[in-house]
């Protein structure tokens, strides 16, 4: 089974860039996706990666952030730029199989899901 481990949160000034990863370990995922979870508000989809080169982005999603990975989807990148306080937050990523289809599904319907990590950003 596919473990993930986000990381790269922390806390930033309004306007400036972060780049979150999500490590798998374990085996090779087919999608990656990454969610956030505001304070007091539900989990929500942001964009998922798929092996095959493929993306997906939330239909509220501007161009700010982007999905990525460098090595075959061991890690899968979110890079997000001018951020707002808004975006501030619980991030998760959690695999999928492609058989799903590339977007955003129930959470029952992700293989597995890492622990979040922590985004702030002060106004």
């Amino acid at each position: 089974e596919v473990q993930l481990q986000a990381s790269g949160g922390g806390l930033v000034q309004g306007g400036q860039s972060l780049r979150l990863s999500c490590t798998a370990s374990g085996g090779t995922p087919d999608v990656i996706c990454w969610f956030h979870q505001a304070q007091g508000r539900e989990r929500e989809g942001i964009s998922c990666l798929g092996s095959t080169g493929d993306t997906f982005y939330a239909d509220f999603m501007e161009s700010r952030f982007a999905i990525s990975t460098d090595d075959a989807m061991n890690t899968v990148y979110l890079q997000m730029n001018s951020l707002r306080p808004e975006d501030s937050g619980v991030y998760f990523c959690a695999e999928s199989d492609l058989s799903l289809g590339l977007g955003f599904h129930p959470e029952y319907e992700y293989d597995s899901w890492g622990p979040g990590t922590q985004v702030t950003v002060s106004s």
